[in-house]
Formats: structure tokens, C-alpha cells, sequence
């Protein structure tokens, strides 16, 4: 790792040299007069894994309670008993095989290649959130989120495609910091009278908060170092707008979208190294904190052992 930073960082130092802090203020790219700044690419990295987050967080934490719980071997277990099966040889175990074939089925998300994300992106997301979002701003164009209209490649659509991406990352951590959860404390909730939904709001997530809270942060950092998907879908545009609908563009795309016109000139290739040794340094940042979280969380869950 120190390796590949030093390379980066001494291949971005005739840029670091020319434009020093200024780049990272500067909201122009223009490689024919020579001017630089990427702070419309910061703004579009971070604002499109932030929105990816809160999506992903959402769906992930909810996956991870229906994994966790066995709400699924719960009813695949009642409808067995309808039948008079459920503690047969063969068909008293599919409960459990359906709890795992779901958990291997999210888990595999991760295994879909960024470009094919893109693909699915353009030709399903855009014209399954069009109608929605033009009714949006049509109606509530007064609200910042929804001042600009929806023309496809946006600040939404990469940031609903790159959520799915990151869901596996939160849900396996999630689910992983919710079973580490001492038995216990369930009992002890149950005894007191709560119900199961008041014991896993009141118990269960409080208690398992801290790994939850480390792998949101790891799929954050997950999410900011993206390519191929939000280069396809972001709208590569050098803008800083707070609506969702908006085009925008991203360290990642930046790099993707340029490095192949730098060729052998020195300053094009330092100014590409100088926004990667930036993006290197959120995402190092990033997951350097979701680890010590996520380390911090399970000595807590086993200390309460």
C-alpha cells in the first residue's frame, strides 16, 4: 500500500507542484487552456455515495433483520406444517435452505460486474424512474431536490444502481453484528413483556449499532471508489447542484472518462495522478474508520458475552 501511494503521489507531483490546493477549488476542466480543478468531481463523488448510502442503508439493515430474525424459515416452516411436512427427512430442511439460498442470492450482487450495473442502469432504471421523477418536479419544483428535470443520466439514477451495488457490504455486516447479539438480551426483553418487533427497534439494533454503523461506513467507501457504473450513468458534467435529478460527475468517472487522452504528456498524466492521490486518500480515509468501528463494535458484543 505505502508502495502504490508513494508511485501515485510521485506521478501527481509536477501537478501538485503547478496547481498546489487550487486544484481542489477549482470547478474548470479544460484540458486545451490548461485549467484544472476538480471540485465539482468531489462534490459529485461524495453527494452520489452519500445518496447511494441512505438508499442502501435503508434496504441493507432491512435485509439483515429478515436474515437474521428467520422470518423466511418462519414461513416456509408454516406452510410445511399446512401440509403435515414440516419435520420430514427431506422437506423439514428447507427452511434452512431457503434462509441460505437468500443470503447467498444477495451476497452474489457483489459478483455482477460494474458494466453490466451500467447496462441495467440505462435500460431499466432510466425509464422505470422517469414518469416518477418529471411528476416530481413538475409538482414540487419549488423543493431543491426536485429544481431540475429528470433527463436520464443524473445524481439519482447512479446513486439507485450504485445503492444496489453497495446493499451486499451492509446487509452480510449487518446481519453478521445482529447475530452477535447475546441471546440474553432477547430473553431478558421478552421477559419484561416487549413484543419481538419492540425488542429488535429497542434491543437488537441498539445493541448491535456499532458493527451496523462500521459496515454502512465500509460500503461508503465501497461506493466512492466506483467506476465503470457511475461513468455510465452520473451524466459527466462538471456542475455542483443539490438536485437529485441533475447530471454530475465523479473523481472515479473523471479518471475513467480521461486517462486515455492524457497519452505521454507529463501534466495531463500528473493532473489525472493528483485527483487519484485525492479519491486514494477519501477512500483510505473512509474504510480506515469503518475498520476501527467495526473493530471496536465486536470486542463490545464480546465483552457482553
Amino acid at each position: 500500500m505505502a508502495y502504490i501511494v508513494l508511485q501515485i503521489t510521485w506521478k501527481a507531483s509536477p501537478a501538485i507542484s503547478e496547481y498546489g490546493a487550487g486544484f481542489l477549488s477549482g470547478r474548470k476542466w479544460d484540458p486545451n487552456t490548461s485549467e484544472y480543478g476538480i471540485l465539482p468531481e468531489i462534490w459529485g463523488t461524495l453527494y452520489s455515495s452519500l445518496l447511494a448510502l441512505f438508499i442502501g442503508s435503508f434496504f441493507g439493515i432491512a435485509v439483515a433483520v429478515f436474515l437474521s430474525e428467520g422470518y423466511l424459515g418462519n414461513f416456509v416452516f408454516r406452510v410445511l406444517k399446512l401440509f403435515g411436512i414440516q419435520f420430514h427427512r427431506f422437506w423439514g430442511k428447507l427452511p434452512a435452505w431457503s434462509e441460505a439460498t437468500l443470503k447467498n442470492l444477495v451476497e452474489l450482487l457483489a459478483a455482477i460486474p460494474s458494466v453490466v450495473y451500467g447496462l441495467w442502469g440505462i435500460f431499466v432504471v432510466m425509464p422505470m424512474l422517469r414518469e416518477p421523477c418529471n411528476w416530481l418536479h413538475e409538482n414540487m419544483e419549488w423543493f431543491p431536490l426536485f429544481s431540475t428535470r429528470y433527463q436520464g443520466p443524473g445524481m439519482l439514477t447512479a446513486s439507485f444502481v450504485l445503492a444496489i451495488m453497495i446493499l451486499p457490504t451492509i446487509s452480510a455486516i449487518a446481519r453478521d453484528a445482529l447475530v452477535a447479539v447475546p441471546p440474553k438480551l432477547r430473553e431478558a426483553s421478552y421477559g419484561l413483556g416487549a413484543t419481538r418487533w419492540e425488542t429488535i427497534l429497542s434491543v437488537v439494533l441498539p445493541t448491535a449499532s456499532g458493527g451496523i454503523f462500521g459496515g454502512i461506513v465500509l460500503a461508503f467507501g465501497r461506493a466512492l471508489g466506483e467506476t465503470m457504473a457511475l461513468a455510465m450513468l452520473v451524466g459527466n458534467m462538471n456542475t455542483i447542484d443539490v438536485s437529485i435529478f441533475s447530471p454530475a460527475n465523479t473523481l472515479a468517472a473523471l479518471l475513467a472518462n480521461n486517462f486515455s487522452e492524457a497519452g505521454s504528456d507529463e501534466m495531463k498524466v500528473g493532473v489525472l495522478m493528483y485527483a487519484g492521490v485525492v479519491l486514494m486518500a477519501i477512500t483510505l480515509f473512509v474504510n480506515m474508520i469503518g475498520s476501527l468501528i467495526l473493530q471496536r463494535a465486536t470486542k463490545g458484543l464480546k465483552g457482553m458475552r
